[in-house]
């Protein structure tokens, strides 16, 4: 029933890129691999990783001296690693942590052919480089799963109880609901993230396009209210399915959560967080009740009565005497504050553009990423 499963998931829920947009070949002077096409980075170690259903993925692990957390990326469909190399070295940037991606069976190249069981196969196959290779433990790492990514991010998730946090980014339901309003899960359905949810213990945060045509919008809000421990999700306007890493709320957002969560000591507090920043009604800007009129006329006429009244020249002279006192000083120490100020928020800003203008120039998801049997491609 399994293979039936997978057969038929194979016919239109796997679009690897033909031909590959890379190749991966052996460096001669250091005898590592290397994938061509793109540049070669000092912080970036390229594998070929066997899974347990005899196939070899290939994927790359990008380090930053600052991390605190790893990420293990799925990515979504109609992508391999070649097209999403510059997004990973970017997002290890900006978020400061070390990303693992990879690619699915069937994909890039990586050998034997798509399936879901392959790719559950695949993401423990990364996972395992993780903590094997690089000592990464679980508590450490953030698994983040795109569009039919998320099949596998979420299947790996409900089984590993320590888990730092989940991404899901424009997440199906399953397989079937993204074609149809069904409204029970079949046994030949594929990706059941509906029914897996629900077991993942540790922080999710979801993000989606309210004008997604591929994958609706109501996947995503459904996942989210079936989540455990909810995190303020990101429901981006006018966001599609393939275009959310162009809105600067996408990447604000995501160093939010990942700032939340490097934080939290253990994933029960980032809940707590979570949960009020979710429920927490917004409060007005001065909570504490307010004096009646009479009540500060009387507090005014007793402050006359306690303290004599100093003539308007002395107070004046006083003043004046301070001003001259503290200005030269003030104007340096205020200079420099509105310098910093002025600053940081420009340099973030500018941080966030260029992320979508590389964004822009990239090629992503660019065809449908799920189709009916039979449909052409």
């Amino acid at each position: 029933m399994g293979a039936v499963t997978s057969s038929m998931a194979a016919k239109f829920a796997f679009f690897p890129p033909n031909p590959p947009s890379y190749g991966v070949v052996v460096e001669e002077s250091t005898g590592k691999l290397k994938l061509t096409e793109v540049a070669a980075k000092e912080n970036v170690d390229i594998l070929k990783l066997p899974t347990k259903k005899g196939t070899e993925i290939v994927a790359v692990y990008i380090r930053n001296p600052a991390a605190m957390l790893t990420v293990l990326y799925s990515h979504g469909n109609a992508a391999d690693l070649g097209q999403m190399y510059e997004l990973f070295i970017e997002l290890s940037h900006l978020l400061r942590v070390n990303l693992m991606g990879y690619d699915y069976s069937g994909y890039g190249q990586s050998t034997g052919k798509p399936s879901e069981q392959n790719t559950y196969a695949d993401i423990e196959a990364a996972y395992r480089c993780l903590e094997e290779t690089y000592g990464v433990k679980e508590e450490d790492v953030i698994l983040y799963g795109q569009s039919v990514g998320s099949g596998p991010t979420l299947d790996l998730a409900s089984r590993l109880s320590r888990l730092r946090a989940v991404v899901l980014h424009s997440p199906i339901l399953s397989g079937l609901r993204v074609m149809y309003a069904v409204k029970r899960t079949y046994w030949f359905d594929i990706y059941k993230n509906i029914d897996k949810i629900p077991l993942v213990e540790c922080p999710v945060l979801i993000i989606h396009g309210t004008a997604d045509d591929v994958v609706d919008c109501s996947h995503g809000k459904q996942l989210f209210e079936l989540s455990k421990q909810k995190y303020e999700p990101l429901w981006v306007k006018t966001g599609n399915h393939c275009d959310l890493e162009l809105f600067p709320e996408y990447i604000i957002h995501l160093k939010k959560f990942i700032s939340a969560i490097e934080k939290s000591t253990s994933f029960r507090n980032v809940s707590a967080l979570c949960m009020n920043q979710i429920d927490k009604p917004r409060s007005s800007t001065d909570c504490r009740p307010r004096p009646s009129t009479d009540q500060r006329e009387k507090s005014r006429l007793s402050t006359e009565k306690r303290e004599p009244r100093t003539s308007t020249d002395q107070r004046d002279k006083s003043r004046a005497s301070i001003d001259r006192k503290e200005k030269s000083s003030k104007s340096v120490d205020l200079s420099d504050k509105a310098n910093d100020n002025t600053e940081q928020p420009e340099k973030a800003r500018k941080s966030i553009d260029r992320f979508g203008n590389m964004m822009r120039s990239a090629v992503l998801c660019n065809i449908d990423c799920f189709k009916p049997v039979g449909a052409n491609v």
